[in-house]
């Protein structure tokens, strides 16, 4: 692995970084509190034109849809700058690292002329309607269906954990069309108006107390065939490029995400019946371990990062940083707490704890979005260790001959 940049990287990191000094001034520290939505959608919209209009978005996307034609590592180098900050990203981060991209692979030219500027800019949010209550994991058993209308199509259904849903303007959704084909090959995958008659779209309260995922009901949504992404059948190959670009997006830490650092902060303030709680041999441990995940973690994506440097594309390792993550990051906040007892439920704000109990609450979702660690132990079994695949009897059997579960 090579850990440095070169020296156009350096020179394009300097570049960024000293932009970001000036533009990301407001963002240096973390707000007292959590932004409330209104103010957080409006800081997003900002923060992404500005980012816009200085050319510090689309980076690797092609010139001719409106992106910057750098490569990956240019890219890299602006998150990891980007990072340092508390700019609020989170509302883009699907549509532009998973739907536009997808877009223009399968959308016609006019459709990319149409919506690739107004995302890059911010003026329009994008969302994935992908997974649906009997379909998450095994995503080829959605059964919300589209039905061919002349030159439009019919969509009724229902899908679920839709992020920003009810700020979103658009989505790409992927619907069957054809249940007497192979689960997978009855899919086609459609641009949806998420304000467009028949869409409703219904928050679903988290126990952090956001409401940032959605259930979403389509019923008689009339779609143009012209909004259709990739042939007709064809959805699952497309989305499959929706689920590439998600694996990236997903498969690092969180920026600002706790860890052991934080881990040991904790327990250097806490008293316990034995003493204090960093001499306990359990505790001093489970630090330890959360060390080692995290250079691992760390050491994993400089691995990634160093194919990217050399004109390669990182494999389907990545999948390894995103069950370890996951799976950490649970672990540690779920030690904290209970280290903590009474504690771990009325915390100060902005505090280490705060962070941890923070973490508590929705690393358990992590572990599901973006693959969940089933599946992505799988893929690392099946395509990073070469070990024989799963039966899949259902494979090529017509779709309205499998029983739901």
């Amino acid at each position: 692995m090579d850990f440095n940049d070169t020296a156009a990287e350096a020179e394009f990191r300097a570049k960024v970084r000293a932009w970001l000094a000036t533009a990301a001034a407001d963002y240096a520290a973390p707000p007292a509190a959590p932004y409330p939505l209104d103010e957080f959608v409006a800081r997003s919209r900002a923060w992404q034109k500005l980012k816009h209009d200085a050319g510090y978005v689309g980076i690797t996307w092609p010139r001719a849809v409106g992106g910057q034609g750098l490569t990956p590592m240019h890219q890299i180098i602006f998150n990891q700058e980007e990072s340092r900050t508390y700019a609020p990203t989170g509302l883009y981060s699907i549509g532009l690292g998973m739907c536009i991209p997808t877009l223009f692979t399968h959308g016609s030219p006019e459709v990319a002329a149409r919506y690739v500027p107004r995302a890059l800019e911010g003026s329009e949010v994008w969302c994935q309607l992908f997974s649906e209550p009997v379909a998450g994991s095994d995503l080829a058993s959605i059964r919300t269906k589209a039905v061919a209308d002349g030159d439009s199509w019919v969509i009724n259904g229902q899908k679920v954990w839709t992020s920003f849903a009810h700020r979103s303007d658009f989505g790409i959704i992927v619907c069957r069309t054809d249940f007497d084909a192979p689960k997978h090959k009855g899919l086609s995958m459609f641009i949806v108006d998420m304000k467009a008659p028949g869409v409703e779209v219904r928050p679903i309260k988290q126990m952090s107390g956001g409401s940032d995922f959605n259930e979403v009901f389509f019923t008689d949504v009339r779609v143009a065939d012209t909004h259709r992404l990739g042939a007709v059948g064809e959805g699952w190959k497309v989305s499959l490029t929706t689920l590439m670009h998600e694996r990236l997006a997903v498969g690092g830490k969180p920026r600002h995400a706790p860890g052991y650092h934080t881990l040991m902060a904790v327990a250097a303030g806490i008293e316990t019946d034995t003493g204090p709680a960093m001499e306990r041999a359990d505790v001093r441990q489970r630090i330890a371990d959360t060390y080692i995940a995290d250079e691992g973690i760390r050491l994993t994506q400089m691995r990634a990062l160093s194919a990217l440097s050399r004109g390669a594309m990182p494999g389907p390792e990545q999948s390894i940083s995103k069950v370890v993550v996951a799976k950490t990051m649970q672990d540690m906040a779920a030690f904290a707490l209970d280290l903590s007892e009474s504690q771990g439920l009325a915390v100060e704000p902005g505090s280490d704890l705060e962070k941890l109990q923070t973490s508590y609450m929705w690393s358990a979702g992590l572990r599901i979005a973006g693959g969940t660690d089933e599946i992505l132990r799988n893929i690392i079994a099946e395509r990073v260790l070469g070990l024989p695949g799963d039966l899949r009897p259902d494979k090529d059997i017509p779709f309205s001959q499998l029983k739901p579960l």
